[in-house]
């Protein structure tokens, strides 16, 4: 049995609640621009941060549903465990090898729409990059939880889990200035 430090907990709540939050008012606002196409959702800001744009495309319903519902779904798996984690349950470590595993599914759903927003629809939106922003420190603390102690190239993982994020982070910045400069350079 395996519990998570408190600042760890913490650190799984803010990102489930934040991921989770992001994930149902996305989804509201896919199922009020389904009800009315003239709709213009809260998050479309400018051109290139407008998440009807995103919404309207088939990336949008890679398996037939709109995508947030699997982030309604994910999250509030992670909420769960996380507000136990809080109190200060100690799970089994098969149960955070689950956790871990969903977490590095989403992960790489992310990546793959990362690219879709970049390349192919051309737009950006902002409850999503909340979960790109979310979910790598979630998938951080769980690989600390399951191979922190450890030995070897897990433990080197667990090590350097923080710089892996901040490379995810500006990795991910540095394509969206690269993709975009023409508009935020005409903001200057």
């Amino acid at each position: 049995m395996i519990a998570a430090p408190v600042r760890s907990a913490w650190l799984l709540l803010i990102g489930g609640l934040a991921g989770w939050i992001s994930a149902v008012v996305l989804t509201v606002e896919d199922f009020k621009l389904l009800m009315n196409p003239a709709y213009q959702p809260s998050c479309n800001i400018n051109p290139i941060i407008a998440c009807g744009s995103v919404m309207a495309t088939h990336q949008a319903r890679v398996f037939g549903f709109p995508n947030p519902i699997i982030g309604v779904v994910g999250f509030s798996v992670a909420v769960t465990i996380a507000v136990l984690a809080v109190s200060g349950f100690a799970f089994p470590r098969w149960f955070w090898g689950g956790l871990g595993l969903g977490l590095l599914l989403g992960m790489v759903f992310i990546c793959w729409l990362i690219f879709q927003t970049l390349y192919r629809i051309g737009a950006l939106c902002p409850y999503c990059m909340v979960v790109w922003t979310f979910t790598p420190i979630m998938l951080a603390v769980v690989i600390d939880q399951l191979w922190g102690n450890s030995r070897g190239p897990l433990r080197i993982l667990a090590e350097w889990r923080w710089t892996l994020v901040v490379v995810f982070y500006a990795i991910v910045l540095l394509l969206v200035f690269l993709r975009f400069q023409t508009y935020w350079m005409s903001l200057v």
